[in-house]
Formats: structure tokens, sequence, C-alpha cells
């Protein structure tokens, strides 16, 4: 490497990191809004301003709009499906839990997707992952203290996210190398415009809001027409919604995800960040040990991933 010219692994760990960047100011900025705004009113703005930035600048970047043809229209359909999901019930969780505390929640994922890679996979897996398992389901009961009165029931919201992540994920596992980024991006940010729209022709008036429960209220306030404030913040939500998917896209496909995974952990100290300065949220002693636990399995996988990886590199060359 010369100059000031970057290599490829330091391209793609450089995408990963503002990548978590953007995706954490997009979470910071809808709990910001989240006492304000039916969560589908912010997802459609969201939606179509990722878009718009989508089709403007990413697709000519990525071969033009030629590359929107597919012959995986369902499986792109299921993969929308599985991150509007994904997104709303994080959401939900992060306008009720501290931000810390719900970003933790939701990187048991890779633990979820061990599991879901042995059942329906049918995937080996090792006492390493097994162990990393444990750990990261240990630091999100931790987290939780379903015997404690701090127990949240609101915070079970980021794990069903993980969960359709995970389902996300695996799912993808069969789509294959075929499909560009803004590709993906595109049939995604469909994907939840069309939800959007369906919520807000059946509950947008808001006759459904009037509850004493957060998640109620976030889910089914009605409409109103959007502050002149809060304009900018909508259309960061967007624009760091469009960079964020693209830029954790273009990392797994410059790079291993052994190599990129780690740089995503960043989004967790970045969460614990937003959530002091923004939401004056401090985690106490054991939402450290919990967010530790987590960040730690996740990092033992991705550890295990690559020495595995490895050695099959090596057994390969040794029978050529």
């Amino acid at each position: 490497m010369a100059g000031s010219k970057f290599s490829i692994s330091q391209l793609g760990i450089i995408c990963a990191v503002s990548a978590s960047l953007n995706f954490t100011i997009t979470d910071a900025c809808i709990k910001f809004l989240s006492g304000d705004y039916p969560l589908h009113q912010i997802i459609l703005i969201r939606s179509v301003l990722a878009l718009i930035v989508t089709l403007a600048l990413f697709v000519p970047l990525e071969g033009g709009y030629r590359i929107l043809r597919t012959q995986k229209l369902r499986m792109h359909l299921m993969r929308g499906l599985f991150v509007v999901l994904a997104n709303s019930f994080f959401f939900i969780g992060i306008a009720s839990v501290p931000l810390s505390q719900a970003t933790a929640l939701f990187f048991v994922a890779p633990i979820i997707i061990t599991l879901f890679s042995v059942i329906f996979l049918r995937e080996k897996v090792g006492r390493f992952r097994w162990f990393a398992t444990v750990l990261g389901l240990t630091g999100a009961v931790i987290m939780l203290r379903p015997n404690s009165d701090d127990f949240q029931v609101l915070a079970l919201f980021p794990l069903l996210a993980a969960v359709c992540y995970a389902g996300l994920h695996t799912m993808s596992r069969k789509m294959g190398g075929t499909e560009k980024a803004s590709t993906m991006s595109f049939y995604v940010n469909l994907s939840f415009i069309f939800v959007s729209i369906v919520m807000a022709l059946s509950v947008g008036d808001g006759r459904f809001g009037n509850s004493d429960n957060v998640a109620v209220q976030f889910m089914f306030r009605a409409w109103v027409w959007p502050q002149s404030t809060d304009l900018w913040i909508l259309g960061l939500i967007g624009l760091t919604s469009a960079m964020g998917g693209f830029l954790i896209g273009q990392a797994y496909r410059l790079c291993e995800a052994a190599l990129i995974a780690p740089f995503e952990y960043v989004a967790l100290v970045l969460a614990v960040i937003w959530g002091i300065v923004i939401f004056n949220e401090w985690p106490d002693l054991l939402g450290i040990l919990g967010i530790a636990l987590i960040l730690s399995s996740g990092l033992v996988v991705v550890w295990r991933e690559a020495v595995l990886k490895r050695r099959h590199r090596a057994t390969l060359l040794q029978q050529r």
C-alpha cells in the first residue's frame, strides 16, 4: 500500500465501522422521535428517503438500473419481511428501554444464528461456538433480569428482533452472491414502504393508540404532520439508513465475514455513548456485565470462524 490508498481489507473495515455509526445514529434519532410519531410513519418517511438515495446514488454506482431485475423475487420479499419484523421489534424496544440495553440484546443474533444453523441447516457446531452461545445467552439473561423488579417485558422486543434477524441471515445464505448490495437494499425499502402504507391505511387514525403502554402508543398513535424542527431529523434518518445499508453490504462484499463481523460490535460502544450523551442513560454494573458477555460471545464466534477457515485453507494447499 502506498500513499493514501487503502487496501481492500482496510476499505472493508472502514465501511463496516461507518455502517455501524450510521445505524446507531438512525436508532438514536428514532428513539428521540418515538414519543411524537407512530413507528410506521417514521419508517415510511425513512424508507422513501432511503429508496431515493439508493436509486439516485448506489444503483448507478453498481451497474445501473438493470441490476434491479432479479430471478429471486420471492426470496427478496421474504428477506424484506424478516427485515421489517426485525426493525419493528427493535424500534419498539428502543422506545421503551435504554438504547445500550436494546442494542446489546439485539447482538445475541449471532448466537441465535448458531442455533438456527444446527436446527435448520444441519451444520455441526463445535465446543467453542457452544461456549460462545452459553456466554451470550447468559449476558442476555443478566440484562433482562427476569427475577428482578427491574425486569421489563418490553426488553424482550430486541430479542425478538434478533430472532428475526437470525432468520434473515439463515435464509440469505441460500441466496448466494448473485445480488448486489443496492439490489437488496431496493427490495428491502420497498417492503418497508408497502407495510408502512398498509399500517397507515388500517390504523393510522390512532384509534388503537389510547393506551398507557409505551409500545402500544408508538405502534398505533395517529399520524401527524411533522414539525419543522423534526424534518432535519427525519431526513437524517433516511440518509443514515441508506448509507448504513449500503456500507455494510459493501463491507461483506469486499472482505470475509470473519474480518468484518468484529467491527460491527462498534455499534454496542456507540449505543452506550449515544445513550449517555443524548438520553442520559447510564448503564449500571449489571448492564455493563451483560454487554461485556454478549460482546465476548460474538468475538469468540468470529475468532473461531477465522481459525477454522485458516485450517481449511491450509488443508487445501497441502492437497494440491
